[in-house]
């Protein structure tokens, strides 16, 4: 067997021909099949196939900037449909990375980042990698137009209608399904999840860049927040009735003010500090403060007699 045209690598073997790369490969008998089809077309990369028969299997062939790639091996012939998914999938991970092109990882967050003419563009925060990669795959496959989403679009990927809004051009899935969406209850629903992050019930820190929208949302929508958190009823002393609806971190945020400085509350919380914690202590003071269960006087915070 002739390896003319072609060096071994560490890990690989390359086609090189007058100094032209035309192609990496796993195996030797991989980098050998390429060889003689590209002499067979007199080393012309348009007479290089989709599909070919290689021992008892299908391998599925692209060319991809001027260098030829094996995406797949199929035990039977693959249909168009497949051969253009495989395709896809390697565009948006050529290296075989752990998220591929465009996306990654902070925390429990997923952040797509694109740089464009020199300068890097934030276009979404996501709690899943399905949600990142399906907002991705779809502005790959747009040109990065964030104008171009309707409000529900369904995912082949994953099978899924997914629910878009573009909010001061950043993408967001307010919500997925594997039957369809009504989008009306899944921007209700993405509203009540952005107010409990807010009030530090729960935390999604992919919303984090909304939680002073909401007033805005809530118009643009025509919907309102649903709070099952609190309510006042009609009682002998309301005190009662609201400290027992408040949220867990409410109640210890309540319960470390007596006469005290924001340091001496931040210093009682100090078991539940975590990311962001000033803000998130800040925070709910100033929801107990709405709630007209503490005032401030000078430098201290104070429990209100009701």
């Amino acid at each position: 067997m002739s390896y003319k045209y072609i060096r071994e690598n560490k890990n690989s073997y390359v086609i090189v021909k007058s100094s032209r790369n035309y192609g990496k490969f796993d195996t030797i008998d991989d980098a050998v099949f390429i060889r003689d089809e590209l002499e067979s077309n007199n080393w012309n990369l348009e007479g290089i196939d989709e599909i070919y028969k290689l021992n008892d299997n299908y391998i599925v062939v692209k060319v991809i900037d001027d260098r030829i790639h094996i995406l797949a091996r199929c035990r039977t012939p693959p249909s168009k449909k497949t051969i253009d998914s495989l395709y896809k999938k390697r565009l948006r991970n050529p290296n075989n990375s752990k998220y591929g092109l465009n996306v990654s990882r902070v925390f429990d967050t997923f952040v797509i980042k694109k740089r464009i003419a020199g300068d890097d563009y934030i276009f979404g925060y996501y709690d899943t990698l399905e949600n990142a990669e399906f907002v991705r795959n779809f502005l790959m496959d747009n040109d990065w137009d964030v104008t171009r989403f309707n409000e529900i679009e369904y995912d082949d990927e994953s099978g899924k209608y997914m629910a878009v809004d573009v909010i001061d051009d950043m993408v967001y899935v307010l919500g997925s399904s594997e039957n369809e969406i009504d989008i009306v209850n899944a921007r209700q629903d993405f509203l009540n999840k952005i107010s409990k992050h807010r009030l530090g019930l729960v935390n999604h820190d992919y919303l984090g860049e909304l939680t002073d929208k909401l007033p805005e949302l809530e118009e643009k929508y025509s919907l309102k927040v649903q709070d099952d958190n609190w309510s006042l009823t009609d009682t002998a002393n309301p005190l009662d009735d609201i400290i027992f609806k408040l949220t867990p971190f409410q109640q210890s945020v309540f319960d470390a003010v007596n006469h005290s400085t924001f340091d001496e509350i931040k210093q009682k919380l100090i078991r539940y500090k975590s990311k962001n914690f000033d803000k998130k202590i800040e925070r709910n003071i100033e929801e107990l403060m709405e709630l007209g269960l503490v005032e401030k006087r000078g430098e201290f915070f104070e429990k209100r007699n009701i």
